[in-house]
Protein backbone atom coordinates (compact mmCIF):
# COMPACT_ATOMS: atom_id res chain seq x y z
CA UNK A 1 0.00 0.00 0.00
CA UNK A 2 2.73 2.42 1.00
CA UNK A 3 4.40 1.86 -2.75
CA UNK A 4 1.13 2.46 -4.11
CA UNK A 5 0.98 5.67 -2.58
CA UNK A 6 4.27 6.70 -3.09
CA UNK A 7 3.75 5.79 -6.82
CA UNK A 8 0.82 7.91 -7.27
CA UNK A 9 2.27 11.06 -5.70
CA UNK A 10 4.92 10.57 -8.29
CA UNK A 11 2.15 9.99 -10.58
CA UNK A 12 0.81 13.04 -10.22
CA UNK A 13 4.33 15.63 -9.51
CA UNK A 14 5.27 14.09 -12.90
CA UNK A 15 1.89 15.06 -14.71
CA UNK A 16 1.70 18.82 -13.23
CA UNK A 17 5.11 19.10 -13.89
CA UNK A 18 4.47 18.69 -17.78
CA UNK A 19 1.23 20.92 -17.65
CA UNK A 20 3.02 23.57 -16.06
CA UNK A 21 5.10 24.72 -19.36
CA UNK A 22 3.37 26.29 -21.97
CA UNK A 23 3.75 25.20 -25.76
CA UNK A 24 7.19 25.21 -27.42
CA UNK A 25 8.36 27.07 -30.35
CA UNK A 26 11.71 27.02 -32.21
CA UNK A 27 13.06 29.22 -34.85
CA UNK A 28 16.71 29.19 -36.75
CA UNK A 29 18.77 31.94 -37.55
CA UNK A 30 21.84 33.65 -37.31
CA UNK A 31 23.00 35.80 -34.37
CA UNK A 32 23.24 39.43 -35.12
CA UNK A 33 23.91 40.49 -31.17
CA UNK A 34 24.54 39.02 -27.82
CA UNK A 35 24.23 40.86 -24.16
CA UNK A 36 24.54 39.68 -20.66
CA UNK A 37 20.48 38.80 -21.05
CA UNK A 38 19.70 39.38 -24.12
CA UNK A 39 20.54 37.58 -27.95
CA UNK A 40 19.07 38.55 -30.78
CA UNK A 41 18.87 36.67 -33.89
CA UNK A 42 17.75 37.34 -37.58
CA UNK A 43 15.95 35.36 -39.43
CA UNK A 44 15.18 35.46 -42.82
CA UNK A 45 13.86 39.80 -42.22
CA UNK A 46 12.87 39.83 -39.07
CA UNK A 47 14.99 40.35 -36.17
CA UNK A 48 14.03 38.19 -32.83
CA UNK A 49 14.63 39.59 -29.24
CA UNK A 50 14.92 36.81 -26.92
CA UNK A 51 15.89 37.12 -23.24
CA UNK A 52 18.00 34.46 -21.64
CA UNK A 53 19.57 33.61 -18.15
CA UNK A 54 21.40 31.12 -15.88
CA UNK A 55 18.97 28.43 -16.65
CA UNK A 56 19.04 29.21 -20.42
CA UNK A 57 20.91 26.22 -21.79
CA UNK A 58 23.57 27.11 -24.30
CA UNK A 59 24.74 24.01 -26.39
CA UNK A 60 28.03 25.08 -28.49
CA UNK A 61 29.86 27.86 -28.86
CA UNK A 62 27.53 30.99 -28.90
CA UNK A 63 28.82 34.28 -30.87
CA UNK A 64 27.85 36.45 -33.23
CA UNK A 65 27.44 35.28 -36.77
CA UNK A 66 27.04 31.40 -35.49
CA UNK A 67 24.02 29.95 -36.99
CA UNK A 68 21.65 28.89 -34.33
CA UNK A 69 18.25 27.07 -33.35
CA UNK A 70 16.04 29.19 -30.61
CA UNK A 71 13.53 27.32 -28.93
CA UNK A 72 11.08 29.20 -26.35
CA UNK A 73 7.92 28.51 -24.72
CA UNK A 74 4.63 30.67 -24.88
CA UNK A 75 3.78 31.69 -21.30
CA UNK A 76 1.44 34.59 -20.38
CA UNK A 77 3.28 37.57 -17.60
CA UNK A 78 0.03 39.60 -17.46
CA UNK A 79 -3.58 39.44 -18.24
CA UNK A 80 -6.41 42.44 -18.28
CA UNK A 81 -9.67 42.38 -18.74
CA UNK A 82 -10.39 45.07 -20.66
CA UNK A 83 -14.37 46.67 -20.09
CA UNK A 84 -16.43 46.04 -23.75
Amino acid sequence: MKRFIVFALALVLAASLAMAGGKTYQFTGKVLEIKDNVIIVEKGKEKFEMTKDASTKIKGDLKVGAKVTVKYESHATDIEVKAK
